[in-house]
This record gives C-alpha cells, structure tokens and sequence, in this order.
C-alpha cells in the first residue's frame, strides 16, 4: 500500500555530503567539527562539543564538489536568524548574485533544538553568517544533494589523465541538469530548452542507459508548444527538436513515440520547408537564435540557420520515413537548401554546423586561430567538425583550463582571454587579479548571474565516447554499430557505451589493435580502416 497513490512522484533521491574543507572563518568556535562530519539527526543529549556562531560571525564552507540541492542546518538548544548565500564560486557567496530561478541569498529564522533545511540550486560553496544577537549552537552542517541518481554505465578512459578527467566533469555537469526535466542550467535557467537539449541529450546517451528524462523531456515540450508554434519560441529550436529527436530515436529504437508524435512531426516539418526561398536561402523567421557570441552577427547567423536547416531536413527525412510518411517535400528542401553557400565570415560556430552537415567544408575557418572564437555551447560541433587531433588539443586547452580554474561542472560560457590575470573559483578573490567569476560575462551571463554547471557544455564526452572509442549507431535501437576508434595521439582507449541490454566494450590501442565486446542481439561493425 502506497500513501499518496496517484501522485507524481520525484525521479531523485536526497543524498547528504558532508563539508569537505572551511575558506574561511571569522569567530565561529569549534568549526573543525563540520569537517567531514556525516551525522543528519541532530541531538540534545550528551554532546560534547558543539559548533557555535556568535553574533556577527561568519564561516565559507567548500563541499568540494557542484551540488544541487541545499543544505541541513543541526541546531543545538538555540535558536537565531542565519543568513545563507550559496555559490558556484567562492566570489559568489561574498558577492552580489541575482535571485532570477533559484534563492541564492536568504536570511532564515532558525527552530529552536531542530533541523532546518533550505535550498533548490546549484552551488558548491555556501556562506553562513550569524546576523541575530545571541550565540547559536550547531550540532552539524551537511549537504542535501537532490538528483537523480543514476548509474553512470558509460565510461571512458585514455592514456591522457586529463581528458578522462574532462570526461567525467562534462558527464557530471549533464547530471546536474537532470533534475525533473532536462534543464539548461538547475542555477539559472532551469528551463527545458531545446537547443541546449542537444548536445546534452548526446551526454546522456553516451553515460546513461536510464533514457527516461529524455523522452519525458520531450513529451514536457511537445506538450507546451502547440501545433504551428516553435520550441520555447525560438524557431531554430524546433529544428534543435526534430535533430535531436533523431539521435534520441537511434539510441532507443523508441518507434512508439515516433508513432505517437507522427503528425506533429509532420506538421513542424510542413511549416519548416516554407521557410525556404525560391533561392535556397532560409528565412527562418524571429527568433533567430543561433548562440549568443553570433547573436549581432546577422551574416553569421544566417549561414549557421541555413546549416541548420539542412541538418533539420536530414533529420526529418530519416524520421518521417521511420513512420512510413511521405519525404519527398524533405528530399527536395535539402537540395534547394544545398544550393544556397553563405558566408560565415570566419565564425567558428557557423562554420562547424555547415562542414558537419555537408553543406561547404570550412575547415579551414576552424583551424585558423583555433582556440579563439569557442564557446561551450557551440564548442561541441566545432568539435565534430574537426578532425580528432586538433579537437582533443581543443578539449584539452578550452575546457581543461576550466578544470585548472576550480571547476568541477563546466560552464555557460568560457573564453580563454579571461584566465590572462584571474583567479580561481575555489578561492577567495585575490587582489590584483580578475574574479573569473564576476568579472566577466555578456548578454544573459554576465558577472555572477553566469551558470557555472550549465548542460549545453558537455559537449566532450559524447564526442570522446563516440569519436576516439569509436561508436557510430548504424540501426535504430544501436541495434547495429560501426566500430571504429580513432585515437588521434592517444597510446590507448577503452570504455563502454550504453545500449539496449548492457553496455559494447571497446579497447584500442595506437598500433590499431582493437577488441569489442557486446550483448547479445547487438551486431557489430569493426571498420578495417
């Protein structure tokens, strides 16, 4: 017998983890007792020793690791006013951080002799700071970690330390973001956006098997956008959904939500293959977002949409004839849609999209400067569109740098100009130098409203999992997989990519030697190149 039969129940678990080290400390007495202490329950018998918070004192506690969630606060034969500041930088809980989304900054009224809980967000750091008039006694401060907590079936390890590293970061930062739906950020925006599902999505699939938040994902989406709408009324997003869509359907082999999904898949489609011209130019109407460092950039982002529209139809033509629709109106948009070139007048992000989808190599746009021009979001498909030496020296530059500033979930935005004089985010602001944290940041990240565990800059490991390991779905379901590793300066690779059934396990080696093993019912490819 279930209590609340009926209900919708929470996909996360709470798990606590305890304080993994104090920044800082201004009269807070006995605070060594926070460290590692794992007790939940709090007590008013025979404690020794207690933590105490005099008036006006203060104490930055480092979790050592991105949470979502909050914090539990044991009190002891007290009561008092406390005010919490969490941050993803130690800057933020000293700084001024806006409460768009989730409550980063409260001061809270405290039970006498109980337990407060408080907090739905992301944060490593949190800041604590007596601001009654009378000493509080505290038996214990813990994390509440509230996720999902899936088994990670995926993996990937090199013989380069620091790209296994990257791995696991970018695969954490998609779960952070896995919450009831997939969101962009669980700091800010916590929103279902479908652009930034994409490269996520392809996170997921390459470290989960559990699936489930991606197609609740996008029942959520399909659900909030009616039939002639686009996707969190951004019209290139939708196209982000027939894209992703796709991937989903050749992990999953999901043919029923194909089915159930056809005539709005149909419809999109329909409405999608009038905004083309006569010409072959796109003319996607507003909003025509394409990433935000291309935002002003209307050349630009109108040779990344004209990409992306092709890729679109791809998709779509893959999809509607999965459901035994009619492609021939796809057929014929991408040959129109092929014989329109923009220019992407040198920007990464544009040139990545239409080298990837076939539409004109811009390889050399991508190699010139190539660790300038990068974003996280976008970083992805530049990426996919390079060849695999110079994308793992990218990963290792652009999102490893990351790693060296403190993070432990990669970020909204990076750009390598900000590291020239900064300090990390897992110390106090240093003076003389920049705060990587709130120094920087344009458009809707700017300063300490930027996300610093944000899904859409997972983009390394889908591309480790599936280019240097080697995995390429040649059937819906992974049913059938090309296997093809391709190492670039790496001595060896091994890992496992999620399927139907278990996980393929792949070992290679630099001099081409390579051993798979899979489930039952999985065909495998091994390419002989």
């Amino acid at each position: 017998m279930y209590f609340h039969q009926g209900c919708t129940r929470d996909r996360r678990t709470r798990i606590y983890i305890p304080v993994r080290k104090i920044i800082e400390n201004k009269d807070v007495q006995n605070a060594e007792l926070l460290i590692e202490n794992r007790e939940i329950q709090h007590t008013i018998h025979h404690l020794q020793q207690s933590v105490i918070f005099p008036a006006g004192s203060s104490i930055i506690l480092d979790f050592g690791q991105a949470i979502h969630g909050g914090i539990r606060f044991n009190l002891v034969h007290s009561t008092g006013k406390i005010r919490l500041k969490f941050g993803e930088s130690v800057s933020e809980t000293i700084g001024k951080s806006d409460q768009d989304f989730t409550r980063k900054d409260e001061e809270l009224s405290l039970p006498h002799s109980g337990i407060l809980e408080y907090g739905n967000t992301v944060f490593r750091f949190v800041k604590i700071e007596n601001t009654g008039t009378i000493n509080i006694h505290c038996q214990n401060v813990i994390a509440v970690a509230l996720e999902c907590d899936l088994e990670v079936t995926g993996s990937f390890v090199s013989s380069d330390e620091r790209l296994n590293s990257i791995w696991k970061t970018a695969v954490r930062t998609v779960h952070l973001c896995m919450q009831d739906y997939i969101y962009d950020g669980a700091k800010r925006d916590r929103i279902v956006w479908m652009g930034d599902m994409h490269p996520e999505v392809r996170g997921i699939l390459c470290a989960f098997s559990d699936h489930t938040i991606i197609r609740d994902s996008f029942e959520f989406l399909i659900r909030q956008t009616p039939v002639g709408q686009s996707m969190n009324n951004i019209c290139t997003y939708s196209c982000w959904f027939i894209i992703t869509l796709w991937d989903y359907y050749m992990a999953s082999g999901d043919l029923e939500f194909l089915k159930k999904h056809a005539s709005y898949l149909q419809t999109v489609l329909e409405c999608y293959t009038g905004y083309i011209s006569d010409n072959g130019s796109e003319c996607v109407p507003e909003r025509r977002f394409l990433d935000w460092p291309n935002n002003d950039n209307l050349n630009a982002k109108h040779a990344g949409i004209q990409a992306l529209m092709l890729w679109m139809m791809q998709s779509g033509e893959k999809l509607l004839h999965e459901v035994g629709l009619d492609t021939s109106a796809l057929i014929k948009s991408q040959k129109k849609l092929k014989s329109h070139i923009p220019d992407p007048e040198s920007k990464k992000a544009p040139a990545a999209l239409m080298t990837l989808t076939g539409l004109a190599d811009k390889s050399d746009v991508l190699e010139s400067d190539p660790f300038n021009d990068v974003s996280t979001f976008y970083g992805f498909y530049v990426l996919l569109a390079k060849k695999t030496l110079p994308a793992l020296d990218l990963i290792r530059k652009y999102w490893g740098t990351m790693l060296d500033f403190g993070a432990t979930s990669f970020w909204e935005d990076f750009d390598l100009q900000w590291t020239k004089n900064a300090s990390a985010i897992d110390v106090m602001p240093v003076d003389g130098k920049d705060d990587i944290h709130a120094d920087f940041g344009k458009y809707c990240y700017k300063g300490l409203r930027h996300s610093l565990s944000h899904g859409w800059s997972c983009g390394p490991a889908p591309f480790l999992s599936e280019r240097v390991l080697g995995v390429y779905p040649l059937a819906p379901g992974c049913r059938k997989i090309l296997v093809k590793p391709d190492l670039g300066d790496l001595e060896y690779v091994c890992g496992t990519y999620p399927v139907q059934d278990g996980v393929v396990k792949i070992e290679a080696d630099a001099s081409g030697k390579v051993n798979i093993s899979a489930p039952a019912g999985i065909e495998i490819i091994q390419s002989q190149e």
